[in-house]
């Protein structure tokens, strides 16, 4: 399938996920959608027949509270039954809230204490350098996880060993748990503030339009770390839930349930 159709198909999943497990997040995950049909279909290289290959890509989602986003791309790409879906976040299952790399394949880590995933992606990328492997490193990092004084840490690292096999994309849609990223810590321009460490900083003003997003994968350069910058909409994909902060912790029921999955039901591709 084409990355819009992985898409809504995350997107339908997910909905359908939180909503039986009465979970949380579902505008962190929706606003993931895109990006992870993307890294699935065009850029990743890796096997669902064999997720431990050696030669893989790997991805490191930073921001864990979207784990039910990995889970459906994984199930959707064939890496275990979809049918697996109906066990998130469920007493006794592997499928829990913050994304889990235990019995989960295609998972690399268990994340959800923000900065931490991205500091071991890059550690990842400093190995495969020593190591001479020639596998590419990818994770996706929050704008409010940017306040994470270890984020800024692993961007020195990054630069001054020259990790050109790492890519971080930023999911910047301007939001966090208890507010505005303006409102609770202003970090002003991303782009600038990578750039000044060093990094490469391809800016995308839509993070939900899939041939930028494949451009700003293609535009990365040799020599040092690479960040993506993807503007995009908390609950994209929803109308009701999409750039409102109240969707970061409630949970599909009701009316609200039926007309999420009537707006998708009818959404093209």
């Amino acid at each position: 399938m084409d990355s819009k159709e992985l898409a809504l198909r995350i997107r339908r999943d997910t909905i359908e996920m939180v909503h039986a497990a009465h979970a949380s997040h579902i505008g962190s995950v929706l606003s993931v959608a895109d990006m992870l049909a993307v890294l699935y279909t065009d850029v990743l290289n890796v096997d669902p027949g064999f997720p431990q290959m050696e030669a893989r890509d790997r991805f490191v989602l930073s921001k864990g509270h979207a784990g039910a986003a990995v889970y459906a791309v994984l199930a959707e790409c064939g890496f275990f039954p979809v049918e697996e879906l109906k066990k998130y976040y469920m007493d006794g299952s592997v499928y829990s809230g913050h994304v889990s790399g235990k019995g989960v394949p295609g998972v690399e880590l268990s994340t959800g204490s923000l900065g931490h995933g991205a500091c071991v992606a890059c550690g990842m990328a400093l190995a495969a350098k020593r190591m001479h492997k020639r596998h590419q490193v990818y994770t996706i990092v929050g704008d409010g996880e940017c306040e994470e004084g270890s984020i800024w840490e692993m961007a020195l690292f990054a630069h001054k060993y020259c990790l050109d096999n790492f890519t971080v994309i930023v999911d910047n849609n301007k939001m966090q748990a208890m507010g505005s990223c303006e409102e609770v810590i202003a970090l002003g321009s991303l782009g600038e503030k990578w750039g000044s460490f060093g990094w490469n900083v391809l800016e995308v003003l839509d993070g939900h339009d899939h041939d930028l997003l494949r451009a700003a994968f293609a535009g990365r350069r040799k020599g040092v770390p690479n960040v993506i910058i993807a503007h995009t909409v908390k609950g994209k994909g929803i109308s009701f839930m999409e750039g409102s902060l109240a969707w970061h912790y409630k949970d599909p029921q009701g009316e609200a349930y039926e007309n999420a999955v009537k707006e998708l039901g009818e959404a093209g591709v």
